[in-house]
């Protein structure tokens, strides 16, 4: 993945009606460590990575990159939005265009938060770079994640094989909402 590209960052917290979406702070440190060493958060994902590895590896304020946001529920840290450009060495079908990835905690899964967060994220993206589609990739296995794409607007580009899996790639032509 290479730079999402001219963005003023870190952006004002982007507000929705139960979330908020801002910038990576030092607090937020162990709930990256919980969320990317999670068994049930990785099991479309290629499996976590080892805890003791994020807790020796993980900087002070991990993520702070643009188009990396913490979504916040009350306070406290749920998950991470992702959007970043796809490198040419990926998918043909992909490349160059902006990658949306997200991780939520398992306790907070089930309540549309992904979807709110994911939704809001896109319309800053909208905001800061029009114009601009969009990609997602996920596990053809991963039906929520499936659902949400379509809800967001991503139609089927293609499917293919990877890290032992079928995979799904999706686009959001610019100028698409959330349904």
């Amino acid at each position: 993945m290479t730079a999402l590209g001219p963005v003023a960052w870190p952006p004002a917290p982007i507000k929705t009606e139960r979330l908020a979406l801002r910038a990576p702070e030092a607090r937020d440190r162990a709930t990256f460590v919980e969320l990317l060493a999670s068994p049930e958060v990785h099991t479309y994902l290629g499996g976590p990575r080892p805890r003791d590895d994020l807790d020796r590896g993980l900087p002070e304020v991990p993520e702070q990159w643009p188009g990396s946001f913490v979504v916040d529920l009350d306070g406290a840290m749920i998950g991470q939005i992702l959007l970043r450009r796809a490198s040419q060495d990926r998918r043909p079908a992909a490349a160059g265009k902006i990658d949306l990835g997200y991780l939520l905690l398992p306790r907070a899964w089930g309540f549309g938060y992904a979807a709110e967060a994911c939704a809001a994220a896109l319309g800053w993206l909208d905001d800061a770079l029009p114009g601009e589609p969009v990609v997602l990739a996920t596990q053809t296995a991963n039906v929520r994640s499936l659902r949400l794409a379509a809800k967001l607007g991503f139609t089927e580009v293609e499917r293919f094989h990877a890290w032992d899996a079928e995979q799904w790639l999706g686009l959001r032509p610019p100028g698409v909402r959330s349904r």
